[in-house]
């Protein structure tokens, strides 16, 4: 394929199908295994991302008025942690001179989430509430239904449809012929009465029974869970000035505690890398130098982050209540940092809004109020920019730094909430066995499920096939033991 179509595809594509194991994996794992499939998909989607200049889809590249209609959008999680792809279908008129456009701002959205979030599967929701004969179109609808199906792979969980009108249904009878057998048991059909089966209440317009008071509006780009620009204070976690005196001795307190351990658990370390240099890979330590393997770093180009994704709470039963992250700063100059949550009446960040020097490693302890627990669908944001050396990093620079510091000069990075239901929970979270090794993901328990059920599909085949050529060569026994009997009949039989 590459060396008779290498001119059709992206170079960047290519390069990273060499280097992403994991988008060869989604491939794979979305045509079951079946390498001569997962190569056609390959080779077209490639074509396709090359027609439709994905890697260079931007803002400014596409119409604003596009964006202003709020038609197509990412807000809110659904039931499963997964985030909610919105088509508006009443914002959408049919009309063939703007279709190249539309499909193309279907085709940003659902890069700019990849890349975000590293390919993670999206729940797609069609809001057909207030829709008529004038929104139905099938060659936009196909286009859509063909970025999952053929274009992004292993990246579709569901698709919700709300209130669909009877006039439709003809419609959706042709839709349901372009999707494979496995698309079409994602599809869900709701109304008001049903939909929370699927999506809680608090990512819900009003219209669909919910709470959400959500309104989409551009500009700012809908940045999924923080809605103000990065340029503004936003809703910060908790301050350390708005706790009581009590609460800030009883943190000093058990913070000293976990130094404590900390440095227990250093020393534990020391000796064992004396004992066993082999052995060192397999310990673990908060501190990101002498970090184990399995507990991975973001490293981007002002701060080292630890860990890369998630941020492992422990549920009810366990008890977990607080998380570490580790920034680095890897720059020369002062590195300013804020984070941000989507649930700040939930957690309380310490220090939520500070500096690193040059060359330091800083610890952020992120810690649940009482009686609150973690959510999957709860995420952090972190936000850094460089700071001239003569600025000073008190709490009133601070401020005016983060009110002038220009958008195109802050790094963002996000970390999910991971939920640990066993008693031994990942390495990052405080109270725990230095050398536990971390539990798995959901994405890797959902890997393995599917792998599982295409196994099993498989078992199952082959079961049929067993089983039809063991009914055949039954009725070919008998047809012959029938035969050969009344030859011998015949043969013995005097003649009359």
């Amino acid at each position: 394929y590459l060396l008779d179509k290498s001119d059709k595809y992206d170079s960047r594509d290519v390069e990273r199908l060499q280097q992403d194991d994991k988008w060869v994996e989604n491939y794979l794992i979305w045509r079951h295994d079946v390498v001569d499939d997962t190569l056609k998909m390959i080779d077209e989607s490639f074509q396709w991302r090359k027609e439709y200049t994905v890697n260079d889809l931007t803002e400014s590249v596409l119409p604003k008025w596009l964006f202003e209609n709020g038609s197509l959008f990412l807000h809110g999680y659904d039931k499963e942690g997964y985030k909610l792809f919105w088509f508006r279908v009443k914002h959408h008129i049919r009309d063939t001179k703007q279709q190249l456009e539309k499909k193309k701002l279907v085709a940003f959205w659902l890069e700019h989430y990849a890349k975000r979030d590293h390919g993670k599967p999206l729940t797609v929701v069609f809001d057909m509430a207030e829709t008529g004969i004038s929104h139905i179109d099938l060659d936009f609808v196909r286009f859509i239904v063909n970025c999952f199906t053929d274009y992004y792979p292993n990246f579709l969980t569901k698709i919700v449809i709300f209130e669909m009108p009877w006039i439709m249904n003809a419609a959706f009878k042709i839709v349901k012929g372009w999707l494979g057998p496995d698309a079409i048991s994602m599809l869900k059909f709701t109304n008001k009465s049903d939909v929370q089966e699927y999506i809680s209440g608090e990512y819900l317009p009003p219209h669909m029974g919910g709470t959400d008071s959500f309104k989409y509006s551009y500009p700012p780009l809908v940045d999924d869970d923080f809605q103000t620009p990065l340029c503004e204070n936003g809703p910060i976690t908790s301050e350390d000035e708005h706790e009581s005196k009590e609460e800030i001795d009883a943190d000093a307190k058990e913070t000293g505690e976990l130094n404590e351990e900390q440095n227990l658990n250093q020393k534990k370390m020391n000796s064992i890398e004396q004992i066993s240099k082999s052995e060192e890979t397999d310990k673990t330590e908060i501190k990101p130098k002498n970090a184990k393997k399995a507990l991975t770093t973001f490293k981007g180009p002002l701060l080292h982050i630890s860990p890369a994704e998630e941020l492992y709470f422990g549920s009810k039963e366990t008890g977990e209540k607080k998380c570490l992250i580790v920034l680095t700063n890897v720059t020369k100059n002062i590195v300013a940092f804020k984070v941000r949550t989507t649930a700040p009446e939930k957690y309380r960040v310490k220090p939520s809004n500070s500096s690193c020097e040059p060359g330091t490693s800083l610890d952020i302890i992120v810690s649940l109020h009482g009686g609150f627990a973690a959510s999957l669908q709860d995420r952090f944001l972190i936000m850094a920019a460089e700071m001239d050396q003569s600025s000073g990093a008190g709490v009133p620079e601070l401020t005016q730094f983060w009110k002038e510091v220009p958008r195109t000069k802050v790094m963002e990075h996000r970390l999910r909430c991971h939920v640990v239901e066993s008693s031994k929970p990942s390495s990052l979270t405080l109270k725990e066995n230095t050398f536990n090794i971390p539990a798995k993901t959901n994405e890797d328990l959902h890997i393995q499920l599917t792998r599982l059920l295409q196994i099993n599909k498989r078992l199952q085949e082959q079961i049929d096939h067993c089983l039809w050529f063991q009914q055949l060569s039954v009725v070919l026994s008998l047809l012959s033991i029938t035969v050969v009997a009344f030859c011998f009949y015949l043969a013995y039989t005097p003649r009359s």
